[in-house]
């Protein structure tokens, strides 16, 4: 019996593997996709990195974002750049993951590792700044948003599901005035706060003495910093990581924290459009998709547990979604 002969590509797919083809014959846009590895950056920052002009860029950008290799999202007036993300009904998927897994290997110059680190810092500052001037207002500020006792049921409930042992080490990274931090110290033998604002962290000590708790450590610092020397069985960035500069690099700092079985809570707003945010509450990020967050987790190591989304009164949602690191096989 005859077979039938194979389907010849439409004219619309050979022009899209056409446009692919273009987009990788060129040196300058395969550092821009090295650069966006796991990272987001906006056309600016990108310009400083690279060190070339905006009307450059631009241009590189749009043959990327033709070819389907790159995608936007918009934080307020700002543009911000990415990889796509691979699925499996893109035809060219196998092309562009052999892509993507073999930029990869090529280290980046180390001028440019410090453009990025520059930025980074800078975002970091930008929102420090506003809690070392705001500190004594954070209540007033987080209540535009919401504040803990709206979903603080939800999240503790979550934290009960994982049966943790009361001798697990936890670990909140930015505790704010301390309201989830008490329970946490009322609960676990051993808890640690990190944060990077020294006014941020004395208004947490002042919450836990009053609450007369003396198993807390406290550390001025971030995932970076708390990695050296601490190792936690819970980790927890309640409404936190909108604040931080680069959420892919906490990410695989909070892998390095854990212990292995360990879990990693994640608290934050979904995407949303309310840009006034980043000058009343200092935020960086505009929310979070929940693919990005999972994407992120699997670059650390860890894998997507469960997500739990909460509508608020204001348009804005709420999604805490559970990590967890492997655990260590027996011998």
């Amino acid at each position: 019996m005859a077979t039938a002969a194979p389907k010849a590509p439409s004219t619309e797919q050979t022009d899209r593997l056409t446009a692919l083809c273009k987009a990788l014959a060129d040196n300058l846009r395969l550092k821009i996709l090295r650069l966006l590895k796991s990272e987001s950056f906006g056309v600016l920052e990108l310009c400083h990195i690279l060190d070339i002009k905006q009307s450059a860029l631009s241009h590189h950008l749009k043959i990327l974002s033709t070819a389907d290799l790159v995608t936007t999202r918009r934080e307020g007036n700002s543009i911000f750049y990415r990889r796509v993300l691979l699925v499996i009904a893109d035809p060219f998927i196998t092309i562009k993951r052999s892509l993507f897994e073999n930029i990869d290997l090529i280290p980046l110059p180390d001028e440019q590792l410090e453009r990025i680190q520059f930025i980074h810092l800078e975002r970091s500052q930008l929102s420090l700044n506003f809690f070392n001037r705001n500190a004594d207002k954070f209540r007033e500020k987080q209540g535009l948003i919401t504040e803990f006792p709206h979903y603080a049921k939800n999240l503790l409930d979550l934290v009960d599901g994982l049966a943790l042992d009361t001798k697990k080490t936890v670990m909140e990274v930015g505790p704010g005035e301390g309201a989830l931090l008490e329970q946490l110290a009322g609960q676990f033998h051993r808890v640690i706060a990190v944060d990077n604002s020294k006014e941020m962290l004395e208004r947490a000590k002042n919450c836990i003495a009053s609450a007369q708790h003396t198993n807390v450590q406290f550390i001025l610092g971030d995932t970076a910093v708390a990695k050296k020397k601490n190792h936690s069985d819970l980790l927890i960035l309640n409404m936190v990581l909108h604040h931080i500069s680069s959420p892919a690099k906490t990410f695989k700092e909070a892998s390095e924290i854990l212990n292995p079985g360990g879990s990693l809570l994640i608290v934050d707003l979904c995407p949303h459009d309310q840009d006034w945010v980043r000058e009343s509450c200092g935020d960086i990020w505009l929310g979070f998709d929940e693919t990005d967050l999972c994407l992120w987790a699997d670059k650390a190591g860890l894998s997507t547990d469960q997500s739990l989304f909460l509508g608020l009164r204001n348009g804005f949602q709420i999604q805490m979604c559970l990590f967890s690191k492997p655990a260590l096989l027996a011998a």
